[in-house]
C-alpha cells in the first residue's frame, strides 16, 4: 500500500488560503521558472513552469500520486476542475451531500458521504502502491487527526499573509511528531517533506 501524503503551498505565517478565496501569491512558484512540467489531466493548467529545483518535486507529485482525497469546499471552489483534474487521477470528494448534477459518468469524481476515513480507504484501494494525495486544509486536518497521514509536504512561500485559513488548525491529537525534513530550495518556494513519526 502506498503512502498517504498531504501537500499544500503555505505562507510563512501558516496560511494556505484567504477566508473566501485562493491566494495567488502562494502559487506564483508554479509559473516563475524555465522548466516546463506537463500535467496529464484536463482540469487545470496544461503545464507548470517552475525552477529547475522545483521541477523534480512537481514531477514526483504528478507521477507518484494515483488518487486524491479532497473536500467539498475545494471541489466547489475549482468548479470541479471543469470535469477533470490536472493529475488525471481518481478524486474522492468528502461531502455531506452530493452536489447537484453529479456524479457524471465521464468525470473521475466519487462523492464520499461517510467521512474522510472511508474516502482514504477507497482512494488507497485504487492507488495500490502509489500515493494518495490529501488536498485542502480541512480534509488534511481530519486525516492527520485520524492518524491516516504518512507524510506532510509544505511548499513554503516567502510571503506573510496576515490572515486566512491555516494548514494546521484544529488538530485534536497534537503534538504530531515529524521526522527531520527533506528540503528542496526552489525559486520563491522551499519544499519541505516531513515523515509522520508513529
Amino acid at each position: 500500500m502506498g503512502k498517504v501524503i498531504t501537500q499544500l503551498s503555505m505562507s510563512l505565517d501558516g496560511f494556505v488560503a484567504s477566508p473566501t478565496d485562493g491566494v495567488e501569491h502562494l502559487f506564483d512558484w508554479y509559473s516563475n521558472g524555465p522548466v516546463r512540467v506537463e500535467t496529464p489531466g484536463t482540469g487545470g493548467p496544461a503545464a507548470f513552469l517552475v525552477s529547475e529545483a522545483s521541477a523534480d518535486h512537481v514531477r514526483e507529485m504528478i507521477d507518484g500520486t494515483a488518487a486524491l482525497v479532497v473536500g467539498r469546499r475545494l471541489f466547489d471552489h475549482t468548479g470541479g476542475w471543469g470535469g477533470g483534474h490536472p493529475l488525471d487521477a481518481p478524486v474522492f470528494v468528502v461531502t455531506h451531500s452530493v452536489p447537484e448534477g453529479w456524479p457524471r459518468e465521464d468525470a473521475p469524481f466519487t462523492f464520499v458521504t461517510d467521512g474522510v476515513e472511508s474516502a482514504i480507504a477507497q482512494a488507497s484501494a485504487v492507488a495500490g502502491d502509489k500515493a494518495v494525495g490529501v488536498a485542502g486544509p480541512n480534509i488534511a486536518q481530519q486525516a492527520i487527526n485520524a492518524g491516516l497521514v504518512d507524510e506532510i509536504r509544505v511548499d513554503l512561500v516567502p510571503v506573510l499573509l496576515g490572515e486566512g485559513i491555516r494548514f494546521f488548525d484544529n488538530l485534536t491529537g497534537a503534538p504530531v511528531k515529524l521526522d527531520n525534513p527533506r528540503i528542496i530550495e526552489g525559486d520563491r518556494v522551499t519544499h519541505l517533506y516531513y515523515r509522520v513519526v508513529r
